[in-house]
């Protein structure tokens, strides 16, 4: 299986984001943004502003995670600011999900939707067909370095199931302490896209490319004994 690596611009140095974001794109498959509001989570990250900012810079599918309590005061402005897909947490969004898969599907994007590690699959199940995307939070959200649940292993095999007996289109993506100690499992597991951050990336080493070729010799020694 062919993985997709996703970095998390929330860990990147703002003061470096130009040699950075080179860098990333000549080798990132997706970049992934935190809208975080202060409200849902305990923190505040980037903004609808940061993506309009770096979308003349960038090639790269922009795939934005709304830790959000009201995603609709801000699908729009997201849209328009170039991400491609807008995913909201399925616990703020299950009172009117319909609506807002068919709001983001009509500004023209992929949706995805983001599971809280104590959110089950079934939470979803009533639309998880209409999915792009599906985020399997192995550690709590809102900030960096947090260490790995491992028990959303059994949630990413699950949705691998699923998604196999099924014949879903989404794909599996893991947000939250992708690392080395990590990629095995994940992998073996059936995850398809790997959110890399402070531990998978960012603090590998002050040179970006290094860091990088040191992490993809992470993953291949991992996808070979997965």
């Amino acid at each position: 299986m062919q993985y997709k690596i996703s970095p998390s611009l929330m860990c990147m140095s703002l003061f470096d984001i130009k040699e950075q974001l080179a860098v990333l794109n000549r080798r990132a498959d997706m970049l992934h943004i935190d809208i975080m509001d202060g409200h849902y989570v305990k923190n505040i990250t980037l903004s609808p502003f940061f993506i309009e900012q770096i979308r003349p810079h960038t090639p790269l599918i922009l795939d934005v995670h709304m830790m959000v309590e009201n995603p609709t005061d801000f699908i729009e402005a997201i849209a328009k600011a170039g991400a491609d897909f807008i995913c909201p947490h399925a616990e703020t969004i299950n009172r009117d999900a319909f609506r807002v898969i068919n709001q983001i599907r009509g500004l023209g994007k992929k949706v995805g939707v983001v599971l809280n590690p104590a959110t089950p699959v079934e939470f979803i199940q009533q639309y998880i067909h209409l999915l792009d995307k599906i985020t399997v939070m192995t550690v709590d959200p809102g900030y960096a370095g947090q260490p790995f649940i491992p028990e959303m292993l059994n949630k990413v095999r699950q949705l691998r199931d699923l998604k196999q007996q099924h014949g879903y289109k989404y794909l599996i993506e893991i947000d939250g302490s992708c690392n080395v100690r990590t990629y095995h499992d994940l992998m073996a597991a059936g995850a398809e896209v790997l959110i890399v951050g402070s531990s998978g990336l960012f603090n590998l080493h002050e040179d970006l490319d290094t860091a990088w070729e040191t992490m993809l010799g992470h993953m291949r020694q991992a996808r070979h004994a997965a």
